[in-house]
């Protein structure tokens, strides 16, 4: 029986990143994994929602969670600030009764539906490991990905009770899905900093230093590529490399991609885009 999930792509995934849910698809596939698509699901909030209007936040996000009730799935998303913002607005819902009341009113007035509490949400990175199992990834593997890769998890997801079997101080899961696919895991600080994508637009230059100090970070570690379990920080460490590089006054090159596009690789699909990662790490690397 093929493992089943409401799937939710997350923000990015629906605008400036469509690689995502274009590698997802078929990576799920390999590992015989049934997507749901939670058809009118809206934005997690990105933790920018609740910083002007957190019930707005928690009424949208109980909204999604009782799509996925209805359904009688749990939720799997590739997104790291998709997987943490619908964690703690679950955990603050099934905490809070009277709150959870509230919200259903409001749910209930505008929507017809109801949330009851009974469904979780997991990132596709804890799904690999703690439900399909590496044994399997490895199995599906048709092309070694053979570089030295710094795994870069981003701190939205990495919460107590919310990274799946993982330790969210100190975690190992994208080092193992590396080794599990071929690849020579980077140990390396900096995998689950922030990059301060909140604060892109008021605060340029200290984002750039931070994203710039990841990536040093990687690169001063080994690192061939970075791969990125957080599309929203992918944003800044990719396309606003050359930008970080000339804040800090020093030369950083380092290709960086989404962790579906990885695994996609892998298990043989777009390979055209494989030959293309060679060509980025052969180029821009150095």
């Amino acid at each position: 029986m093929p493992l089943k999930y409401a799937y939710h792509p997350g923000n990015v995934s629906h605008s400036s990143a469509p690689e995502v849910n274009d590698t997802v698809i078929p990576l799920a596939r390999s590992l015989n994994i049934e997507l749901i698509p939670l058809e009118g699901a809206t934005s997690c909030g990105a933790g920018i929602v609740r910083q002007a209007n957190k019930r707005l936040q928690l009424t949208l996000n109980a909204r999604t969670f009782a799509m996925a009730e209805t359904l009688g799935l749990d939720i799997m998303t590739p997104c790291a600030t998709t997987s943490g913002n619908l964690n703690e607005d679950l955990h603050t819902l099934n905490n809070d009764p009277i709150l959870l009341a509230e919200v259903n009113t409001v749910l209930q007035k505008t929507c017809g539906l109801q949330f009851n509490g009974s469904i979780s949400v997991h990132h596709l990175l804890h799904v690999l490991v703690d439900e399909v199992g590496l044994d399997k990834v490895t199995k599906a593997v048709k092309n070694p990905i053979n570089f030295n890769i710094a795994g870069y998890y981003g701190p939205n997801m990495q919460q107590s009770g919310m990274c799946g079997g993982d330790n969210p101080f100190d975690p190992s899961y994208l080092e193992k899905l590396i080794d599990a696919i071929g690849g020579t895991p980077v140990i390396w600080d900096s995998r689950t900093q922030s990059v301060g994508v909140p604060g892109l637009l008021s605060e340029e230059p200290t984002v750039l230093k931070q994203s710039a100090n990841v990536i040093m970070d990687a690169k001063d570690e080994g690192a061939e590529i970075i791969v990125s379990a957080c599309n929203l920080s992918h944003t800044v460490l990719d396309i606003y490399q050359g930008k970080a590089s000339r804040q800090v006054k020093y030369p950083i090159n380092m290709p960086i991609i989404h962790m579906t596009e990885l695994l996609d690789f892998a298990f043989g699909h777009h390979n055209t885009r494989l030959a293309q990662l060679r060509t980025r790490i052969a180029v821009i690397g150095n």
